[in-house]
């Protein structure tokens, strides 16, 4: 089995920069700015390790949001969320409001309007995004909300 998955594994052409492992520790922390400033982000080398492909980081509440974040969208392929502790809530147009709580996640596809509504006062989440550089711009709410 080993064996198979190994050559079975996609090699970068020349042309692509090879990926190179990235090992991130908690007790030596990388933090970063991020798009929220009552949020911390902590960088896992995964943007640096990929060459830009892949972005992983595990945001963190200072506090919990006083307000949405607003209708908005990721400029991106897509984005993954999995939360690690404390819950967020967040509504998609045409969807009932969603609820994450410790161990559930979510996948958006890149360009598909959103709102943060409320968090915990204390939460941990893993954000994964492709590629690395996720633009965020502002949107009208959907009709339907």
């Amino acid at each position: 089995m080993i064996g198979k998955a190994t050559t079975a594994t996609k090699r970068p052409q020349k042309s692509e920069a090879a990926m190179q492992v990235a090992v991130a520790s908690a007790s030596a922390p990388t933090f970063v700015q991020g798009r929220r400033s009552f949020f911390t982000y902590r960088d896992l080398g995964v943007s640096a390790a990929s060459n830009g492909r892949i972005r992983a980081q595990v945001t963190a509440a200072k506090t919990g949001m006083s307000k949405p974040t607003g209708w908005h969208y990721h400029v991106c392929e897509a984005q993954f969320v999995y939360m690690l502790s404390g819950w967020i809530e967040l509504e998609f147009a045409d969807r009932p409001l969603l609820r994450l709580e410790a161990g559930d996640s979510v996948f958006i596809p890149g360009g598909l309007p959103h709102n943060e509504l409320r968090t915990s006062d204390t939460f941990e989440l893993l954000e994964v995004s492709v590629p690395a550089d996720m633009g965020t711009e502002k949107c009208a709410p959907p009709e339907t909300r």
